[in-house]
């Protein structure tokens, strides 16, 4: 438990906590704010292009040893970025950081998942919940206190101090593990769609939200590269051993799952960088970091309920509980903007609930319906995907914001609307998915999946309890 939170949780952290940060590391650096937007926006395109990177490497070398590699090498990236005497070290070492991070997930996750007794499974459920939505949550925080004390370099220091610890459990917990299986085919065509598609998202992102203009610099490489991405998951479906199991995921309950997952967290993430813009105008830091908590309470709060509901029927529905209060958190901004008042803080708690309720069961969903085996892959395809929705929405929504309406206000409300909408499309399309295949609100079979390795629920054919036509 250790090792996944301490290499988890220190990018998951800088890469929110960093926005509140900006205009200090670019005077410190002595960067434009428009690279280091770039650089934020790349960073998190490295984070959802490992995952694939991650499930290639560990079919054909030892996982473990993996990990210390990559334990070694996020420690020395951490510590480049804390001591970065110029930008560009600073913008090598955190783009690096975001890659390294979903290469230690695809690592160093499913085994907390697979290789605990069944019992304990509940315990690595919330520990996800925590490392992956707690610290995001934790993140606005954390930076605006760093804000208030005009510095950066410590925020750095402490996450390479983490990340030192995450090298030693690495060490300490070592047990060498075969490859998953040498046997299949590396999947360069995959690789390269998603290095490509990434990259060019990403960048066209960031360019989009630091100059406030769409032009060809910004648009072009969005489009191409979500293209590209779109055609990487038809091209995996259509394999017939693809590095990422677009196909076997196409049925009810995990496609259910994944939009969920993806809807939550691109609504409740374009809700926190919006209202976050709102605050680096409207707001002091300290200000800032009080209206935030409620957002970290609420997550760890929830982890904690995942975990004591994991054994039951009641994921799909905490799921759905989730997009719901997403879409709420998403009106109480609209009403409250743009009066800075404890009504904001109030929404941001519902933020933290409704996004930890709803994606990290919404994964589980989508895992434990298929074979344990299969778990790596299957979060290897559910974090690019994920990280996609949620990191380029956000920049997209903030660049509307500022071009929407008559007033900065007014468009901010726009943009709002759209989380909602985001949000409610996401509750109505996976409870119709789930519904579609009409299964039962089953009790996870946790030590079949383990003992056996196979899923833990049954997930009926996609719109087989639709009626058919009699020939």
């Amino acid at each position: 438990m250790a090792l996944v939170v301490c290499s988890l949780v220190p990018f998951l952290v800088l890469t929110v906590a960093v926005l509140s940060l900006g205009e200090i590391i670019s005077r410190s650096l002595d960067i434009s704010r428009t690279t280091l937007q770039v650089t934020v926006s790349l960073s998190a395109g490295a984070y959802a292009v490992g995952t694939l990177l991650a499930a290639q490497l560990a079919m054909h070398l030892p996982p473990r040893r993996m990990l210390i590699i990559y334990e070694v090498c996020f420690f020395v990236a951490s510590i480049l970025a804390a001591v970065a005497p110029n930008g560009t070290v600073f913008i090598g070492a955190f783009i690096a950081q975001g890659l390294l991070t979903s290469l230690m997930l695809i690592a160093a996750l499913p085994p907390l998942v697979t290789s605990w007794p069944a019992s304990k499974m509940p315990i690595s459920a919330g520990i996800l919940n925590l490392c992956i939505f707690g610290a995001v949550a934790a993140g606005p925080t954390i930076g605006a206190l760093q804000a208030a004390a005009e510095g950066w370099r410590l925020l750095f220091w402490c996450a390479a101090a983490v990340a030192g610890l995450a090298l030693l459990f690495s060490i300490l917990t070592f047990r060498d593990t075969p490859p998953q299986d040498p046997s299949a085919p590396w999947d360069f065509v995959a690789l390269a769609l998603g290095v490509t598609g990434c990259g060019a998202a990403f960048y066209g992102a960031g360019q989009l939200q630091a100059s406030g203009d769409a032009d060809v610099q910004s648009v072009v490489p969005l489009v191409a590269g979500v293209a590209l991405i779109a055609f990487l998951v038809v091209y995996e479906y259509r394999l017939p051993n693809p590095l990422v199991p677009v196909k076997a995921l196409a049925t009810s309950v995990p496609l259910a799952g994944i939009l969920a997952a993806l809807t939550a967290s691109a609504a409740a993430f374009g809700a926190m960088e919006l209202l976050l813009a709102v605050l680096r105008t409207d707001s002091t830091p300290t200000n800032t970091a009080l209206i935030f908590l409620p957002e970290v309470v609420a997550a760890v709060a929830v982890a904690g309920l995942f975990a004591a509901l994991f054994r039951t029927r009641f994921t799909p529905l905490l799921t759905a509980g989730g997009l719901l209060m997403v879409a709420a958190s998403a009106v109480l901004l609209v009403v409250a903007l743009p009066s800075v008042s404890p009504t904001l803080a109030a929404a941001t708690g519902l933020i933290g609930l409704g996004v930890a309720a709803a994606v990290s069961p919404a994964l589980f969903l989508a895992g434990l319906s298929l074979r344990s085996s299969m778990l790596q892959r299957v979060f290897a395809l559910i974090e690019l995907l994920r990280a996609m929705t949620a990191f380029l929405t956000a920049p997209i929504l903030v660049f509307l914001a500022g071009n929407l309406g008559s007033d900065r206000t007014a468009g901010t409300r726009a943009a709002l609307w759209i989380c909602f909408a985001i949000a409610a499309v996401g509750l109505v399309g996976a409870t119709g998915l789930y519904l579609s295949g009409r299964p039962r609100l089953e009790t996870p079979d946790l030590e079949r999946f383990q003992g056996r390795g196979e899923p833990a629920w049954s997930s009926p054919p996609l719109f087989s309890a639709l009626p058919r036509k009699r020939r």
